[in-house]
């Protein structure tokens, strides 16, 4: 019993090797159903932060290969085997996910994707159980959107023409391409949410194709003065780490300007790099270099793995622009604001002062990494040439230098506020309302007296699908 773990590998990493190439010729074979399931249960057994959660990944679970062959057959496909396997899918992994072209999981992690440039949420119309209508919450630089002029706070209600419903509203808005229908939002005179509220077409319509896009996800910066304190903004849509150099960029204008009040928007950021987060942190303040910014610990097979990430003073050779900070406002979403965003909260909060503006965020403590059929699992360079399945699973937990996890029901905000879909403001400008109250914060002015609090709450909020790497925070 004790051995056949180390024989199953060994007889499957053969099979996987043989039965991949041609032995007279080098031509590449596709990889079975049976090659792909071993792949993923070999995985998951080997880096799965809840492997001793999930009895069928135990390394005694099989008592003979065959027996152990006739498993993985079971399953019809490498997803279904890989959903199988995970712990808990709808209350604690949420996250992992299972990709069949590594290309596109790659582009991904790095910032590039199919988009029209819109970020949007969805919410029934009042009065109605069935239909449905959006309001834009984001538009992205240098995107097919902006160059139709779309703008944060639009409405739309329809799409090709055909009203938006329950029923519908995933086919139509999931399209590569469409015609976004433009509506206009009246509350009739009141300021409470009500049956008599309308949500109508205008007349007006952009049509949108998604593009290969690669995001700069310092999306805006700003400098405010605002009663004689300086005051940096950021808005920060992705920790991709191949933008850390603009990211720096970013705080060197704040230096210039002397900053010594700073604001981070992360309301839209589901996360990302897990060093991008430290380099972030390191940046913020400055004074702590060499010290403990957050910690790594994955399961017994990896434990050689943890790793403590420290605040640093340089990132890809080039000296970090740090503000030396003792405090910093956060700005969120309860949807979006996720994994290492919330890491950056749970890891600064022991050194500085946080002050958490906004909803309560998502709740994703774990950190994920892309798992290949190669010999070395980490790295595509060797992978099985069969196949361009690859894994995400999770494989590791983040805590900040007290260990702390980032709890699973998120982190409550210091200050509670919804953004008003009536009145979702200029980002970076000083009466957007969040930003608003992180200044009334800053300057001991109170809060301002014109912020709706509850208004988006009292709407029944739809919501797209979420892909796991929008929620994601991964190891490079």
């Amino acid at each position: 019993m004790k051995n056949f773990k180390t024989l199953l590998l060994a007889c499957f990493t053969l099979l996987a090797m043989t039965s991949c190439y041609d032995d007279m010729d080098d031509n590449i074979i596709p990889a079975t159903t049976l090659e792909l399931n071993d792949f993923v249960w070999k995985a998951m057994n080997y880096v799965y932060l809840y492997k001793s959660e999930i009895p069928n990944l135990a390394d005694d679970r099989f008592i003979s290969i065959d027996e152990y062959e006739t498993y993985i057959n079971s399953y019809a496909s490498p997803e279904e085997l890989f959903e199988s396997l995970l712990y808990l899918p709808n209350e604690i992994d949420r996250f992992s996910g299972i990709y069949s072209n590594y290309y596109d999981l790659q582009n991904a992690l790095s910032g590039t994707s199919l988009s029209n440039g819109i970020e949007f949420n969805l919410y029934y119309v009042p009065g109605s159980s069935a239909e449905i209508f959006g309001v834009i919450t984001l538009v992205l630089a240098d995107s097919p959107a902006e160059s139709l002029n779309l703008q944060r706070g639009d409405f739309f209600r329809a799409v090709n023409g055909e009203n938006l419903t329950a029923s519908n509203y995933i086919n139509l808005l999931s399209a590569t391409s469409y015609t976004l229908n433009l509506a206009t939002y009246s509350d009739n005179g009141t300021p409470d949410i009500s049956d008599d509220d309308t949500v109508t077409l205008s007349g007006n319509s952009a049509s949108l194709s998604k593009v290969s896009y690669t995001e700069n996800p310092v999306h805006k910066t700003n400098v405010l003065n605002v009663g004689g304190i300086s005051v940096g903004y950021l808005m920060y849509n992705g920790f991709t780490s191949e933008f850390d150099n603009q990211l720096n960029n970013a705080f060197a204008e704040f230096n210039a300007a002397g900053v010594t009040e700073l604001v981070i928007d992360l309301r839209y950021n589901g996360g990302g790099s897990v060093q991008t987060a430290a380099y972030l942190g390191s940046m913020v303040t400055g004074q702590f270099t060499g010290q403990v910014f957050s910690k790594l610990f994955y399961n017994d097979n990896l434990s050689n793995n943890d790793t403590e990430y420290v605040f640093t003073g340089s990132i890809n050779g080039n000296s970090i622009n740090s503000l030396n900070l003792s405090r910093v406002y956060v700005l969120t979403t309860n949807r979006q604001t996720a994994s290492a965003s919330e890491l950056v909260i749970n890891s600064l909060s022991p050194y500085i002062d946080v002050v958490v503006i906004g909803e309560n965020t998502v709740g994703k403590t774990q950190a994920s990494r892309t798992v290949y059929d190669s010999p070395t699992l980490f790295s595509d360079s060797e992978a099985n040439t069969g196949h361009t399945y690859a894994l995400q699973p999770l494989v590791a937990n983040s805590t900040n230098i007290n260990n702390e996890l980032v709890p699973s029901t998120g982190l409550i905000p210091d200050i509670e506020l919804s953004e008003s879909i009536t009145n979702l403001g200029v980002l970076g400008d000083v009466n957007e309302p969040l930003l608003a109250a992180a200044l009334a914060d800053i300057t001991g002015s109170g809060r301002p007296a014109n912020l709706s609090e509850s208004f988006s709450l009292e709407l029944e909020e739809i919501r797209m699908p979420i892909t796991p790497l929008q929620q994601d925070m991964h190891i490079d």
